[in-house]
């Protein structure tokens, strides 16, 4: 083999372990999104595979056992009556409490329980936009001039 074929094949390895790295490490190509509903009723289906899945939290199901670490809570979907056990090793996050939407990414065990790897929050009130019968008209003008200023 001569040396500029060896310098090709080394090159062409190299460009191949990159675009791997770079497709296994995309949030996407490591979760499927579910709803809670399906992941609860196609139980077969999702077992043993990493999912994703959002919900709203049940507030007194909030169980904090600080001195191992581990945080036990349900999810729902707003509407419906099935709650998603979780089960979490790690941090609580800061604003773990009513009205937040939670999404956790792991794997459904075989008794039901969901054994998050990944729990985040988000306020939906942090989302919502103000009321446009209650916009003000003068203030934002009076805000404008300040800007100019």
């Amino acid at each position: 083999m001569s040396k500029n074929k060896k310098i090709m094949f080394g090159l062409s390895l190299a460009a191949v372990a990159i675009m791997i790295m770079f497709f296994s490490t995309m949030p996407s190509a490591g979760s499927k999104e579910v709803s809670i509903e399906e992941l609860m009723t196609k139980k077969d289906i999702y077992q043993d595979e990493y999912v994703l899945t959002q919900g709203l939290l049940k507030e007194d199901s909030i169980k904090w056992n600080a001195d191992k670490i581990e945080l036990k809570f349900e999810i729902f979907e707003e509407g419906k009556t099935k709650y998603l056990p979780i089960r979490y090793e790690g941090v609580k996050p800061d604003n773990f409490s009513d009205d937040v939407i939670v999404i956790v990414e792991g794997f459904l065990r075989e008794d039901g329980v969901f054994e998050a790897e990944k729990v985040q929050t988000k306020c939906p009130s942090k989302y919502e936009g103000e009321d446009p019968n209650n916009y003000d008209a003068g203030m934002h003008k009076k805000m404008n001039e300040n800007k100019q200023d």
